[in-house]
């Protein structure tokens, strides 16, 4: 690319420097205008103009005129082309957020205790439902996902594509990790999952309905992982009262499962986090409503280049030079 090329590239409205020719085009299209005859000619003429000028004083003619009013011309194209200049980058903040999602695939998740639309179901799909909503609303954050039951696994990294984690979390099903529930094992992949991120960026939201029965790493241990590592840790108690549905109808008592409340809020507390506790669909998308004010970070967003505008100079000089063209310039006799 060529300097004239590079310049023509800053121009937003490049196609008005076609107008530059115009006022030729003009002057060949109109006809041309005919010289009226002198109605009365004298000898001395000549002279009496030149007196009038030298008295009056006179513009700028010929030759020097014309050259000022093509100038002027084509520095009123150039600003109406808009000439524009690239800005320093930019990078705007921008409010996100670093989650990894930790969820129970553990047996107990299928206890059919919650209403959704209506309908009993059972917790893992209330779960589902709600957090499906959740990341609709994350435009921006980057989310992982961690599943736990008899072992962990990390489905997703931290990722912007909430697609494929909404996908993930959809096929996900009780047992897929087993029927138990590693509570610490879950909870120590997830803190190193998140060993890379800044410091204040690492947070878990740790979703479970019953207490560690399987893993090998104990989750008060864990919880001092994460203290140590920095990683705040919310935790979620979900579950309602357990039963059995029969005919439509949930029977209350039989097939309750145990909640390690205690243990969970030990886990927020060791780690700067919040304990929640829902006990139905709405108190959980309360607390997703909740964790999204408690975990806000500012992150650089894509960088940008403003364009300056230096229309204002061409337009300018225009001016100028249509002036300059106006002033009466005089002669001494």
């Amino acid at each position: 690319m060529n300097a004239f090329d590079a310049w023509l590239s800053t121009l937003a409205w490049p196609y008005a420097l076609l107008a530059i020719p115009l006022p030729l085009l003009v002057r060949w299209l109109l006809p041309r205008r005919r010289s009226a005859s002198a109605a009365l000619r004298v000898p001395y003429g000549a002279h009496i103009d030149k007196v009038a000028q030298a008295g009056n004083g006179h513009a700028l003619r010929g030759r020097g005129a014309g050259v000022l009013a093509w100038l002027a011309w084509i520095a009123l194209c150039i600003a109406c082309a808009r000439p524009q200049e690239l800005g320093p980058p930019i990078a705007p903040p921008q409010v996100g957020r670093d989650l990894m999602l930790a969820v129970d695939l553990s047996g107990s998740m299928s206890e059919e205790d919650m209403e959704l639309g209506g309908n009993i179901v059972d917790r893992l799909t209330a779960a589902k439902a709600v957090l499906a909503d959740f990341l609709d609303r994350r435009g921006g954050d980057r989310v992982g996902l961690l599943v736990f039951g008899q072992r962990a696994y990390t489905l997703t990294p931290l990722t912007l594509d909430l697609t494929t984690v909404r996908q993930q979390l959809q096929d996900s099903v009780v047992g897929l990790a087993g029927r138990e529930t590693a509570l610490g094992d879950a909870l120590a992949l997830a803190v190193k999952r998140l060993q890379s991120q800044p410091s204040d960026q690492r947070v878990v939201v740790l979703l479970t309905d019953g207490v560690n029965t399987a893993g090998v790493l104990d989750p008060a241990k864990a919880a001092e992982l994460a203290r140590d590592a920095k990683v705040r840790v919310h935790t979620i108690a979900f579950g309602g009262e357990g039963g059995v549905t029969l005919f439509g109808f949930r029977l209350p008592g039989a097939g309750q499962t145990e909640i390690d409340e205690a243990g969970l809020r030990d886990i927020a507390r060791r780690t700067g986090g919040n304990f929640f506790r829902a006990r139905d669909t709405e108190s959980l998308a309360g607390i997703y409503a909740e964790i999204d004010r408690l975990e806000p970070i500012r992150r650089p967003g894509q960088a940008v280049r403003p364009r300056i505008e230096r229309y204002p100079l061409p337009l300018a000089i225009a001016l100028g030079l249509a002036a300059l063209g106006a002033v009466p310039l005089r002669r001494r006799a």
